[in-house]
């Protein structure tokens, strides 16, 4: 028998791993776990700093779910500075390292372990909770029950970075009985015990998104939040999923407030440093893999002529901000390849595919691997530009005439220099009222032949291009709360904002308010 049956075995004897870790202790994770050293090292220091700016108790119940090393270690930072606020918090965590792998449950149990005294410094401030084996709900209610397919789906498409996945797959069936498992056991833990308010990351996939349907079921207030860009940022989203991005309360309260000629003069360096492919301020990437090299230079390159150029900037395939943002299309590569075979029809006008240059840093295939082999002999007013291609996205913006999108930002800055863009996802911009917005197959169509007949005639009026502008600055600037640590570089932020200095005058100042949003207080826009 070999080494993995015998733990398969033992992961299901009780008190198996608890004696393997009485007997052979080392301290270290076990194998396929993570390490929690460095969470473990610190752990005392934030304590003490909690401790020493402890407010009197507010009685308000605060539970945070956490899983995967650097969620949980941010997830703990978090915890402590809400207790530090005087909430009562509980920090409940799954210990997988993993959300796509199978999980051997004799290390997993181990994980567990470790896990929980690494944990233990914190349990004078806040109570901890492993969920790895914590009692289940007898049955799923209707309502949830008929949620998982769409959540196993969803966790497939995110796990692979790919829309059209097997549903017979052995990554799917794991997906599904792993969602099912954790909505039984969150759904018995809220039944049981009183809670005030959750708070959650991302809240759209794996277990995030099973305790944010759970959440919302029961009527629980939940915050769910997540990082764009931005260092000190962070997005926040109150009985809803954070990865929708709905600006809805934002704009309907800030759309009539014309925008300061500082907050002008702020917005427009921001793009002119995006475009260029440049760092600005607090923004902690450039948004091109090159600096722009003009509008005449990428024509030359693609050899453009004068008929008209309609772009299309794809979103990264799979990312959790598109996945179920369709709106007619059943994907958005569905989209996509209508939208060529369209295109291959029409020689009086050019188009091109822009992939996501963020593609390069993914695991999945590519939306250019993908249409590229659906496609193999594109006419020639079509050009499909791989991801690590060295043109500018913005040089092709500004050469086009139409702008086709899905959700990419990419389709608001059009619409910021007066191109019409026609938007075919749910993203954060549509309904605000400067792009063309399809519902169906027919009209997408139809659309696009009235819009590529007389371009400007379907262009954003002057006030339309106004309103994109500032609809642009509360979304950059307003729209992400402040906060002092980015879960992609939490160990740097913590050097700069340690919790002492989170909870001091100068840091509540800045971030009090937000830390209140994650206990649940309403978001004031």
């Amino acid at each position: 028998m070999n080494k993995s049956k015998i733990k398969d075995i033992l992961g299901d004897l009780p008190l198996t791993a608890e004696l393997y870790w009485l007997l052979c202790r080392g301290g270290k994770p076990p194998v396929g776990g993570y390490s929690a050293d460095k969470l473990k090292t610190a752990l005392p220091r934030w304590v003490e700093q909690a401790c020493a700016a402890q407010r009197p108790k507010t009685g308000k119940r605060v539970l945070i779910f956490t899983m995967l090393r650097y969620w949980v270690e941010h997830s703990a930072m978090t915890a402590l500075a809400l207790s530090a606020l005087g909430h009562d918090v509980t920090l409940a965590y799954l210990p997988h390292a993993h959300w796509k792998k199978v999980d051997n449950r004799f290390d997993l149990r181990r994980q567990d372990l470790y896990l929980k005294d690494a944990l233990k410094p914190l349990s004078g401030m806040v109570r901890t909770m492993s969920l790895l084996s914590a009692p289940q709900a007898d049955s799923l209610p209707d309502e949830l029950s008929s949620q998982l397919d769409a959540s196993a789906y969803r966790d497939t498409q995110y796990s692979l970075l790919h829309e059209e996945i097997d549903v017979d797959s052995a990554l799917y069936t794991r997906r599904y009985a792993r969602d099912l498992r954790h909505a039984s056991l969150i759904l018995a833990l809220l039944r049981r015990e009183h809670f005030d308010a959750i708070a959650l990351p991302n809240g759209s996939i794996l277990e995030f998104g099973m305790t944010y349907k759970v959440a919302k079921y029961l009527n629980i207030p939940v915050t769910t939040y997540e990082f764009g860009e931005q260092s000190e940022r962070i997005w926040m989203a109150q009985n809803e999923d954070v990865m929708r991005q709905d600006t809805s309360d934002l704009w309907n309260a800030k759309k009539d407030t014309p925008l300061t000629e500082k907050e002008w003069d702020h917005v427009k360096e921001f793009f002119s440093a995006r475009q260029g492919g440049g760092l600005w301020e607090n923004f902690a990437r450039t948004w091109q893999n090159i600096e722009s090299q003009g509008a005449s230079k990428v024509r030359e390159e693609l050899g453009l002529d004068d008929r008209p150029l309609v772009l299309l900037p794809a979103n990264v395939l799979g990312d959790s901000l598109t996945l179920g943002r369709h709106t007619f299309s059943k994907s958005m590569t569905e989209w996509m390849s209508r939208t060529i075979e369209f295109f291959a029809k029409r020689d009086d006008v050019q188009f091109v595919l822009r992939v996501h240059p963020g593609e390069g840093l993914g695991w999945g295939l590519s939306v250019y691997d993908i249409l590229t082999e659906k496609f193999p002999d594109l006419p020639k007013n079509i050009h499909i530009l791989r991801a690590d291609a060295k043109i500018n996205t913005y040089d092709l913006v500004n050469t086009a005439d139409i702008g086709l999108v899905f959700t990419t930002t990419v389709g608001m800055e059009m619409a910021m220099i007066g191109l019409p863009v026609i938007v075919t996802g749910q993203t954060h911009y549509r309904g605000k009222g400067f792009t063309l917005e399809p519902d169906s197959w027919d009209e997408y169509f139809e659309t696009l032949e009235k819009v590529i007949s007389v371009p400007k005639d379907y262009a954003p009026s002057h006030e339309d291009v106004e309103s994109a502008w500032t609809y642009a600055y509360r979304f950059f600037f307003e729209y992400p709360q402040p906060y002092p640590w980015h879960v992609q570089h939490f160990w740097e932020d913590e050097e700069i904002w340690s919790l002492e200095k989170v909870m001091s005058e100068e840091g509540l100042k800045k971030f009090e308010k937000t830390l209140g949003y994650l206990a649940g207080e309403k978001i004031n826009w």
